[in-house]
């Protein structure tokens, strides 16, 4: 019986140790990353200004949008994001255990990340209307790093 219990121990620590090692740190994305975004939203915000309530038939826009990753820790990483330099908004990501899939937050909404590439993202945004804009916005695009 001790040794059914000990070899148990021993393929659980051993399946542990396989799990951790396929785990992958994302590579350094610091620095600053910009693309174009394509959007729906019903109302306006910051970045989608406008008299358009949530009433009125919801607005598709293309804008160009910039993500600056100041800091990074391993899979956490941080910055601020704009799409008019004069109203930059603090954003953090963390990165899962593929290294290249992450999800974050910044003062009103959520994104989702997946890096394509070395120089290369795909990032969406949404929040709903319960944010202080109260508008409702869904919003990909593809990222490009700054050379």
């Amino acid at each position: 019986m001790r040794l059914l219990a000990a070899l148990s121990t021993l393929a659980f620590a051993a399946g542990l140790a396989a799990a951790s090692a396929q785990e992958a740190t994302p590579p350094d994305i610091q620095g600053v990353w910009s693309g174009p975004f394509k959007t729906v939203i019903f109302g306006h915000n910051a970045h989608h200004p406008g008299n358009e309530t949530l009433a009125q038939p919801p607005r598709v826009r293309e804008i160009t949008f910039t993500m600056a990753f100041e800091g990074q820790d391993g899979i956490v990483t941080w910055g601020h994001s704009w799409s008019d330099p004069a109203r930059k908004e603090p954003f953090a990501i963390a990165f899962g255990a593929d290294g290249k899939t992450g999800m974050g937050a910044d003062t009103d909404g959520s994104l989702t990340v997946t890096l394509t590439g070395p120089d290369r993202m795909e990032v969406c945004y949404a929040h709903t209307g319960l944010s202080p804009s109260q508008a409702i916005v869904a919003s990909c695009g593809v990222l490009s790093k700054a050379q």
